[in-house]
């Protein structure tokens, strides 16, 4: 079926803006101001490799000042071959309440989990983790509600989809569950890492039998093509997939958030194809947040 918006493109915030002046006074509509920094403050992290691309404080931190929440999330750089030390140093730390999750730690961060929610126990991939009251930490994950719902805001409607997938990594099996739950007709998945992609085929196959396959490379004859892996990030990356052979009527999403505008997106986009970026997926995940967090409004 071929895949036609039919919703505006919502205004979400562009990474690479420029900050304008500041007015002498807020406008009314203004984000609240958080409190200063204090002892009281309470501490979030996301935890990447690299993280310098991590979107998250940007899009959080207000959210506490809007919330009324005294807290701070701050991003660490947490080097796959030290994640663990990192995790238990941090998890020592009395005043912090959360972890979110960032390439590449997303499968590795269960093992740091007390309990895991349906959905990351599912996919055995976690983005976010939270100190409960007694002091175990509780994971779950919303990479892929935040993909599928950033799709819906934009009026682009999983249901009946073909779909090429390119990552079978953490939130590329997100992805994967959430276009398959929300009724995509058929979804193939790509991943040079070949364990990578029959964990997801295992995992995701028998829940879905006959509607998700492994291919080489994405199949041309697809609705939705959604690149799930790193390439992108660094500008010498190649491009995760080629997009010349998609057909004129496919959607090309990508969930890398800098550059807001990936050499993918920007190739697809001159081949005349309809593009969806990163920022979606990671603002459509605010409210989920919100409410996994225990944040008041």
């Amino acid at each position: 079926m071929s895949l036609h918006p039919d919703l505006p493109t919502p205004d979400l915030p562009t990474p690479d803006a420029p900050a304008s002046d500041a007015p002498d006074a807020p406008a009314p509509d203004a984000p609240a101001a958080r409190p200063p920094i204090s002892g009281r403050t309470r501490l979030f992290a996301v935890l990447g490799d690299p993280v310098a691309q991590a979107k998250a404080p940007a899009l959080l931190n207000p959210l506490f000042a809007a919330s009324g929440v005294d807290a701070v999330l701050v991003p660490v750089h947490a080097p796959a071959d030290r994640l663990d030390e990192v995790v238990r140093g941090l998890k020592a730390v009395a005043n912090l309440d959360g972890l979110l999750v960032t390439v590449p730690h997303k499968l590795a961060m269960c093992g740091h989990a007390d309990e895991l929610s349906d959905a990351a126990a599912l996919l055995g991939s976690t983005n976010a983790l939270r100190r409960e009251p007694d002091g175990r930490w509780y994971g779950d994950n919303f990479d892929g509600a935040g993909f599928v719902r950033g799709l819906a805001a934009a009026g682009y409607h999983p249901a009946g989809l073909r779909v090429a997938l390119a990552g079978a990594g953490g939130a590329g099996l997100a992805i994967a569950a959430a276009l398959l739950a929300e009724g995509a007709a058929a979804l193939t998945v790509t991943d040079p890492d070949r364990g990578r992609v029959d964990a997801l085929l295992e995992r995701l196959g028998t829940r879905w039998p006959g509607r998700v396959a492994a291919a080489p490379r994405p199949p041309a004859d697809v609705d939705l093509a959604v690149n799930a892996t790193p390439l992108g990030l660094d500008p010498a990356d190649p491009l995760p997939f080629d997009p010349a052979p998609l057909a004129p009527g496919a959607l090309v999403a990508d969930i890398i958030m800098t550059p807001a505008e990936t050499p993918l997106l920007r190739t697809a986009a001159a081949l005349g194809l309809a593009t969806h970026p990163g920022i979606h997926m990671l603002a459509e995940q605010l409210p989920l947040y919100r409410s996994f967090f225990r944040l008041p409004g």
